[in-house]
């Protein structure tokens, strides 16, 4: 019997048009947008559905954005296989708050609402500074330290073999692109993001997390979550704030993540909303494992169908 893990998407996946047909297509999913809506007050399905792109992109529109269609993934996907287990949850940077609330960590209104507002920290963060983020590509992890130390920046996401992200103060990221570059990097690429995060860069963000997380009832998981800063599962509630607070300024290591997953006998991974990241990352960490993904109609679709097949 195969073990299956969720993978939960992060951000940088949101694109204009997510969660739109599932939506149009299903009176669960629409009631999903609805109940979003209600609780924030907002029409945040609106900015998924219609943008403007501006608008999408904007961290405290584009996490909670992802999150919510990531959840409606999740929530059909269950309505369609109804025998549908799964024995571990994962996901990347604000994925992991997916991941949590899959597992029972915290209601969805809660979910939706923290993610909004630690989306709106990091924005504050980002304005209050000068960062940027890199993708270094064809380096390994030593000597993509190496760089990082000379250039004063940090490695940011360990997300697979031959792709790793640098984080950091904008002109000394340009600069460390060149030492990767210079050490044997295949490319090294600024990336398009508002400022530099899971580096010291978000610190002012971290205190405001924790306060938000504070008015939360968070429960203990009922499958393991693997957390982003030290690939290890999450403990009792407590300690998932402190890891979640950790987490805006620390590495995630998302291939490590992976690697323990798999070293635990998990063979399928379903990745759930928009975008196929994590499924190309997962690709380069072990081509066996098997990878489905649900982002709109048709994956869902085709996924229900290898999943009851």
């Amino acid at each position: 019997m195969s073990k299956t893990a969720l993978l939960f998407a992060g951000q940088g996946a949101q694109v204009v048009g997510m969660g739109k047909d599932l939506a149009g297509k299903s009176p669960s999913a629409k009631a999903w947008f609805d109940r979003a809506n209600a609780a924030l007050g907002y029409d945040l399905a609106g900015i998924c559905f219609h943008g403007p792109e501006a608008d999408l992109t904007k961290t405290e529109n584009a996490q909670p954005g992802i999150f919510l269609v990531s959840w409606v993934c999740f929530e059909l996907l269950k309505e369609q296989v109804p025998n549908l287990k799964f024995a571990a949850t994962a996901g990347l940077s604000l994925g992991e708050f997916t991941a949590l609330t899959a597992a029972g960590a915290m209601s969805f209104e809660d979910g939706l609402r923290v993610v909004r507002q630690r989306g709106k920290f990091m924005q504050e963060a980002c304005d209050m500074t000068q960062g940027g983020m890199a993708a270094i590509i064809g380096l390994d992890e030593a000597l993509t330290r190496e760089a990082c130390g000379e250039a004063g920046v940090v490695l940011a996401n360990l997300n697979c073999p031959g792709q790793l992200v640098i984080s950091g103060e904008a002109e000394k990221i340009a600069k460390a692109c060149e030492l990767a570059k210079a050490k044997g990097a295949k490319r090294a690429l600024p990336l398009p993001v508002a400022g530099a995060y899971h580096s010291p860069l978000m610190a002012s963000a971290q205190p405001k997390l924790a306060e938000e997380l504070a008015k939360v009832s968070l429960a203990a998981t009922n499958v393991p979550v693997i957390s982003n800063v030290n690939a290890l599962p999450h403990g009792i509630p407590t300690a998932i704030c402190e890891r979640l607070v950790t987490q805006v300024c620390a590495s995630v290591r998302w291939e490590e993540s992976m690697r323990v997953l798999l070293a635990q006998g998990f063979t399928r991974f379903i990745e759930l909303g928009p975008g196929t990241a994590l499924s190309g990352f997962m690709k380069r960490i072990d081509k066996t494992a098997q990878m489905l993904n649900v982002a709109d109609a048709a994956s869902l679709e085709a996924t229900v169908k290898a999943l009851n097949g």
